[in-house]
């Protein structure tokens, strides 16, 4: 049933209702570069059993003793080459992909953005959802790809925090997105666009997505599937414009972590063996990022061009993700319009 207005008794305290809430959720990011806001970040990230899925009496003890006392300061690092007068990149683009919302779909509907670990917090972004009045909120994981390391953690800790509600709103979930036609065709016209602005012509095109290990895959998790689908299907898109004739695709994962075997192959070894057999050319894309962040912006432009180049590499760029492009932003309200529908 959709709202109906308040006919509240006389006398009746006043009843805030009525309003519907849109919450972007994005993986999230330290507060600073510094190693302190990256070890606060990691402590809360690595703690999440869906991320680490390794017994918390085992894990603790190395998180603790040796990965918190050694990887923040490497991170931070990472952090501080990218970070902006804006602060983090990730919350950044975030929060403007959530202000260009502001408005598109009346004026009942409030639009914010969250991150999963750090700040602003879920629960702090639904309690003022709540606080306006939304008694009926979507929320929408920027994640294109399913995997239970970075969708299912955006609805366990919604639960958790509704968990000590009294008064629940109605509650969707944005699926995930990484067939969607209008995703697809987002990011075929917006990387075309960025290509036709590079300087030279790619003989190869990385599409890297995010590693997790393989015992996810094993364990019944579609991520990987969803990533190669995203991939072929993008591929096809790309195949038919002349931008990207004579281009070879190669899809990689990145961002290895532990001792575990990863998802293959991996990007940096396969930006080596590129540049060791003779590509002179090769470009970057990260479908499965909704928004530059220190995995694309650090470890693929910096890291990953040093990689290439010493490898014997001469041209290479990494393309941006949708962020806040025109196409980006179009995609994004196709979507969130498609779920909201009943309820606007």
């Amino acid at each position: 049933m959709t709202w109906q207005t308040q006919r509240l008794p006389e006398g009746h305290p006043p009843v805030s209702s009525g309003m519907i809430g849109v919450l972007l959720v994005n993986l999230g990011t330290p507060d600073g570069p510094d190693p302190d806001s990256v070890k606060r970040y990691l402590r809360q990230f690595l703690s999440d059993r869906r991320v680490i899925e390794i017994p918390p009496i085992a894990w603790q003890p190395i998180l603790r003793g040796i990965i918190l006392n050694t990887r923040p300061k490497k991170s931070s690092e990472a952090y501080s080459k990218i970070w902006t007068e804006r602060g983090s990149p990730l919350a950044d683009i975030t929060a403007r992909q959530a202000e260009a919302m502001v408005g598109r779909f009346g004026e009942k509907v409030v639009v914010d953005y969250a991150m999963r670990y750090g700040k602003p917090s879920i629960e702090a972004r639904l309690t003022g959802l709540m606080e306006q009045g939304c008694d009926r909120i979507l929320i929408a994981p920027m994640y294109p790809q399913y995997c239970a390391a970075t969708t299912a953690t955006v609805f366990d800790e919604v639960a958790r925090v509704l968990g000590d509600m009294r008064w629940q709103p109605a509650l969707r979930f944005v699926p995930p997105y990484h067939d969607d036609p209008a995703y697809l065709a987002a990011l075929a016209d917006d990387l075309t666009r960025q290509v036709q602005g590079l300087s030279f012509s790619p003989e190869v095109m990385l599409l890297s997505f995010h590693g997790m290990p393989l015992r996810t895959l094993e364990k019944g998790d579609p991520y990987y599937c969803q990533c190669m689908k995203t991939a072929r299907l993008l591929r096809e898109r790309l195949a038919e414009r002349p931008e990207f004739a004579g281009v070879r695709f190669e899809t990689t994962f990145q961002s290895r972590f532990g001792p575990a075997r990863w998802l293959e192959p991996s990007t940096d070894t396969t930006l080596i063996a590129e540049g060791e057999k003779g590509t002179k050319r090769l470009i970057v894309a990260a479908p499965g990022f909704s928004a530059d962040c220190v995995e694309t912006l650090e470890e693929l432009a910096i890291e990953g061009r040093e990689e290439f180049c010493e490898a014997g590499g001469e041209d290479f760029a990494v393309l941006d993700c949708l962020n806040t492009s025109s196409d980006g932003l179009a995609m994004i309200e196709t979507m969130l319009r498609r779920e909201l529908s009943g309820w606007i």
